[in-house]
């Protein structure tokens, strides 16, 4: 059976590897055994702060800096295959997949496990800490708490139940443990976030140094997701209305704190540099994510080669380009009383799309962005525009760039940094959650669920219609998927919400569009969603549903853990 060494090995790890979070920059420069780190307050809180870097904490983190959840969804497609997501498209999970295998399934499988283990070493050993204002005890054990928690959460998104490990495992410990229930993990994260919100101060209590810490908030919003992926109907067949409840009431709880707000902007929303003068807070918790070198994921990701990027692989879909509505109207652009016109298909819509959406024409760092091509009597490409080449894979492969992860300011041409943080929750994600739960939950919308949606849409510099009165629970309920892909686009939501609502075979196995942009000799263009090539196609069953539990680790356990359905 596998013993302690894998544990005790992670403990090691943590006790000296290197720090990445602004707070964390106090690593110990050498190896220190237990009783030294712990009777130390100053190596203990280093200790603790470690946790953090087992976190998920990046949007591109697939294969180093290339790859993101958003191209296995129906939100983008990677332009030049990049296998590690090609393998989750294809479904092929373990064949071919070394890559992916160990990205978001056996890297998470790994460094969860690895954190919880941090986290249950200091939880055994906290009381024995000697005072010291470097190191807070009670907020340490509140952090202690939510971490286990959060990394416990990203492991049953992904996986349903889990092996429960929660004390410090010694030398000769089994902790080769059976599955526990989706039920209970559930249950243990609820606990564990109920005991950190007790602990735990709100944002007000911490100073500027201490950006991305837990606090009350931060635990109040992950147990608002937690419950919320409870009921939806992947772990909730029965559509048990109390588990909606229990959700609403979660997002509520952070509403009525009255400690966040939208803020008047969407188009910065992943680049606002920390500030406690911002006029509104959004970010509840928060990576900050710079400043970071444009050759890294910018360059190698986001940029089109015209200006400077090396991939250009990050591509929005037409299926995603198709979901933002007309401004004047609120309405689908499939209505015909919508106003949209399709040979002028970039004019009059959601101002999220303009701030989401790199497009054909759209002015850009000084120029234009020409993703359009020329053609002969026979259809053979005879010119095309610099942000596009039909023979390059390094340019898109839809017609569009992403400019959420391409912000205007960051430009490669000098060098440069740029900013782009990792946000684990903002408030319009907790408005989202309360109104999908709340509407669960009725029989029908009742204004709370309007006001929490249209107040998303009508940000100030939003300003999107409010929702059309007197919905049916049906209608809101896509009133609100919809609402929720357009507002956390690309911000690593989507995919698993396909999971958790399984809606995988709908939205994600059916043909994936690009835009056609044809220039014509007097300088006009047309405009016709076309097909994607086969390398951009995308399969999905209900199998997908649940990643398979990493092979390594079946076979390890000898019997002991159970593969989930249709992935032995």
């Amino acid at each position: 059976m596998k013993k302690y060494k894998i544990y005790s090995m992670i403990v090691l790890l943590a006790l000296t590897s290197a720090s990445c979070n602004k707070y964390l920059d106090r690593t110990p420069g050498v190896a220190l055994d237990q009783d030294k780190v712990f009777s130390d307050p100053v190596q203990a809180a280093r200790f603790a702060d470690n946790a953090y870097n087992y976190l998920i904490s990046d949007y591109v983190r697939f294969n180093d800096h290339r790859g993101c959840t958003s191209q296995a969804s129906d939100e983008a497609v990677s332009g030049n295959s990049e296998g590690t997501v090609t393998t989750l498209n294809k479904g092929l999970y373990f064949e071919h997949s070394t890559a992916a295998y160990m990205n978001d399934i056996g890297d998470v499988w790994a460094n969860m496990y690895a954190g919880i283990a941090v986290t249950n070493k200091m939880l055994a050993k906290i009381d024995g800490v000697p005072a010291a204002a470097i190191f807070p005890a009670q907020r340490v054990e509140g952090e202690m708490h939510f971490l286990r928690a959060f990394f416990y959460f990203e492991l049953v998104k992904r996986f349903g139940g889990v092996p429960l490990l929660l004390k410090d495992y010694g030398v000769n410990d089994d902790v080769n443990l059976p599955r526990a229930s989706y039920t209970d993990c559930i249950n243990q994260i609820v606990a564990d976030l109920d005991k950190a919100y007790t602990l735990l101060g709100t944002d007000a209590d911490y100073g500027n140094s201490n950006y991305g810490r837990a606090t009350k908030g931060a635990a109040m919003a992950l147990k608002a997701r937690t419950l919320l992926y409870a009921a939806s109907p992947l772990n909730n067949p029965s559509n048990d209305k109390a588990k909606w409840k229990a959700a609403a009431d979660a997002a509520k709880v952070v509403m009525d704190m009255n400690e966040y707000a939208l803020q008047d902007t969407y188009d910065n929303i992943l680049n606002i540099s920390p500030s406690p003068d911002l006029p509104k807070k959004e970010y509840i918790m928060y990576k900050v994510r710079g400043p970071r070198a444009i050759d890294g994921m910018f360059a190698d990701f986001s940029m089109s080669p015209a200006s400077g990027g090396a991939q250009g692989q990050m591509d929005p879909t037409q299926n995603h380009v198709d979901m933002y509505q007309m401004q004047a109207t609120g309405k689908d652009i499939t209505d015909p009383t919508s106003g949209y016109n399709p040979q002028k298909p970039y004019v009059g819509r959601d101002p999220r799309f303009y701030a989401n959406i790199l497009y054909n024409g759209q002015p850009w760092q000084g120029k234009t962005m020409d993703t359009w091509i020329q053609v002969d009597g026979t259809g053979k490409v005879t010119a095309h525009g610099k942000d596009i080449d039909p023979s390059a894979i390094t340019y898109t492969a839809t017609g569009y760039y992403c400019k959420k992860y391409w912000p205007e300011v960051y430009n490669r041409v000098g060098g440069g940094t740029t900013l782009l943080n990792y946000i684990y929750f903002r408030y319009a994600e907790i408005l989202l959650n309360y109104a999908e739960a709340e509407n669960e939950y009725l029989a029908a919308p009742d204004a709370s669920v309007y006001a929490a949606i249209n107040a998303i849409r009508q940000r100030p510099q939003v300003g999107m219609p409010p929702i059309p009165p007197g919905l049916t629970q049906d209608q809101m309920r896509v009133a609100i998927r919809h609402e929720r892909a357009i507002e956390l686009a690309f911000e690593d939501h989507r995919w698993y919400d396909v999971m958790r609502w399984q809606i995988g075979p709908s939205v994600i196995a059916t043909p994936m569009y690009g835009m056609r942009v044809i220039k014509n000799a007097d300088g006009s263009f047309t405009y016709t969603p076309v097909v994607l090539g086969s390398a951009f196609q995308k399969l999905y069953t209900p199998v997908q549903d649940r990643y398979p539990i990493p092979r390594s680790e079946i076979y390890k356990s000898k019997g002991v853990l159970i593969q989930n359905p249709g992935w032995n």
